[in-house]
């Protein structure tokens, strides 16, 4: 929780200059606020990311379901869309002190999401670094 608060935090600190360049991708407004401190929010858009992880593998101990593991049957393919995207929910929740939650935005988040958590878990398992390929 700790490490990826700090790298979400360093990525916030980090964005104005390394998006300065390019004009489609301005500062956003928020972030310039008072009282809007780019490290401490960051850091707790990366935590809250990982906190929201915990119900679920909570639930899914409960259920008898080991670490890594989506289940079987129903409860497999809902565990498995879960583990994907359950991170949302906390980024979202932060980010909602911050802009204006909308369900397009939630929604192309957690497409966006997933599709990239396939490609890299491919990716991973493709160079050795994973077990499995899912």
């Amino acid at each position: 929780i700790v490490a990826v608060g700090l790298g979400a935090a360093l990525g916030f600190c980090l964005r104005p200059y390394v998006f300065r360049d390019i004009a489609s991708a301005p500062e956003p407004q928020w972030l310039k606020a008072p009282g809007v401190a780019p490290f401490a929010f960051g850091f707790l858009v990366g935590a809250a990311a990982m906190m929201a992880g915990l119900p679920n593998s909570f639930l899914k101990r409960q259920l008898g379901i080991g670490a890594g593991e989506a289940g079987r049957g129903v409860f497999g393919f809902v565990f498995y869309v879960i583990d994907q995207v359950d991170m949302l929910v906390g980024v979202w929740l932060v980010l909602s002190l911050a802009i204006a939650v909308t369900a397009h935005a939630v929604a192309w988040s957690v497409v966006f999401l997933f599709a990239a958590h396939q490609l890299f878990t491919v990716a991973g398992y493709g160079l050795g670094m994973r077990s499995t390929w899912r």
